[in-house]
């Protein structure tokens, strides 16, 4: 176990003191004097609290008052986004596992990799039995058949951004998984202080997970202690992943419970400008005749339906984006809520008509979260519409394999008591016609 701790704690905030004000006391016999009353006063603290379903109440094209209200709260209590150590932020799965590792996978005419959010739990069962389940699908006879590596959809540690957190919560639940893993920051990876006001051990947002995902160069960082875990130098908290069948982009969410922000008047544009950039270069390539999958992976739900709302504005910003691009992600992965969710969204793009999978995977092993069962319902949002096709409240992780014409998404339920996996699901998409089966 590591001796060292990697970020100093911060030191608290401390609160101002502030004088109540007096308030009128109601008499039995005397109305309320008119003056005091606020006719603009909401009858509940939280603006969505009623018996309506949320899609009729609530518009989401910013002119509904208390969505923009409650957005905008939130949305000043944001982290800075941490400076990229390489700009641009561009990966190649050749720095990840090698050039002729990779030139293999090219050879073998497909890749896969592991995905899934949500996992930091020191001495956490669920966790490991998770990343047992996903050890398993390895085979060091065929390594080109193997995942690629694990893309990790944030939320690596939770309360404890120290060498000792990332020792207890990720080098030892993972110390059996051979493959290499890549990550984007969820909220708490992010965050700087806990839930109870206490310092998380980090002296900068993000610090912790710089440190052990954003190195110099690939190394095994402090905080694995005795254990060897090559890491990878990432270029930073969001960044994209230039590999054989297919480019994965990673964004950076932020550290609000919800919903999720790629940039707003605080924290700047910076994140989103590069993402058009990105896009419009994804797109100029496919012009030349290379057509690779487009994965997207974001920590906060772009639509979720327990566990944590939708982040609505988070996904303007990410349609903006593709639309200035004239480009649309294959698929959509997500965390945050600690269950499984897929949805459907149904637009014309491009002239033609097309599926994007919208997946949320935050069942790595802290804890679970209630969901209701995808019932079907079709929801319209601003650029099409969105179906809520099917739920699972268990853990479990993806596994995703991208060939020249099509993406497949395998759902795998681990048991939390023995950890024996099983297939729960498979959506596939066409790269031709982005048309959508489940297997």
């Amino acid at each position: 176990m590591p001796t060292k701790t990697s970020s100093k704690a911060a030191p608290k905030k401390s609160a101002k003191k502030t004088t109540p004000k007096k308030t009128t006391t109601k008499s039995k016999t005397k109305k309320p004097v008119a003056s005091n009353s606020d006719p603009k006063a909401e009858r509940f603290a939280h603006p969505f609290f009623n018996k309506k379903p949320s899609q009729k109440t609530v518009k989401v094209d910013g002119t509904n008052t208390k969505m923009t209200g409650l957005v905008n709260y939130i949305a000043t209590k944001l982290e800075q986004i941490p400076p990229l150590k390489v700009d641009p932020p561009i990966m190649t799965l050749d720095q990840i596992i090698g050039a002729q590792n990779a030139s293999q996978i090219k050879t073998n005419k497909s890749i896969s990799f592991h995905a899934v959010g949500d996992t930091g739990h020191e001495n956490g069962l669920p966790q490991q039995l998770v990343a047992d389940a996903m050890t398993l699908d390895y085979d060091v006879q065929h390594p080109e058949k193997s995942p690629a590596f694990f893309f990790h959809l944030g939320d690596v540690i939770y309360y404890n951004n120290t060498d000792q957190g990332y020792f207890s919560q990720f080098y030892v639940p993972y110390k059996k998984y051979p493959g290499k893993v890549i990550a984007i920051p969820g909220n708490h990876d992010g965050e700087m202080f806990k839930f109870n006001g206490a310092s998380t051990g980090q002296l900068s947002s993000c610090g912790a997970f710089q440190e052990n995902f954003c190195l110099p160069a690939p190394s095994v960082p402090p905080a694995a202690g005795s254990i060897y875990r090559e890491m990878v130098n990432q270029p930073g908290v969001y960044w994209i992943l230039n590999a054989p069948f297919v480019d994965i982009i990673g964004l950076y969410s932020n550290v609000a419970e919800g919903p999720g922000f790629i940039s707003s008047p605080d924290i700047g544009t910076s994140q989103k400008d590069w993402l058009i950039k990105t896009l419009k270069g994804i797109k100029s390539a496919r012009g030349s005749g290379s057509r690779k999958a487009l994965v997207i992976g974001v920590h906060h739900p772009p639509f979720s339906s327990g566990g944590h709302s939708s982040s609505t504005q988070m996904l303007a910003d990410m349609d903006e984006a593709c639309n200035q691009a004239g480009i649309m992600p294959d698929v959509v992965l997500a965390a945050h809520s600690h269950n499984y969710q897929r949805y459907t969204r149904s637009l014309k793009f491009g002239g033609k008509d097309i599926q994007v999978p919208y997946i949320v995977a935050g069942m790595g092993g802290r804890g679970i979260g209630p969901v209701k069962a995808g019932d079907g319902s079709v929801v319209t949002d601003p650029i099409g519409s969105h179906t809520f096709n099917n739920s699972f409240v268990g853990y479990g992780y993806l596994t995703v394999t991208v060939d020249k014409n099509k993406l497949s998404v395998d759902v795998i339920q681990v048991d939390h008591l023995d950890g024996t996996k099983k297939p729960y699901e498979t959506i596939n998409v066409d790269l031709n016609t982005n048309v959508m089966t489940i297997g």
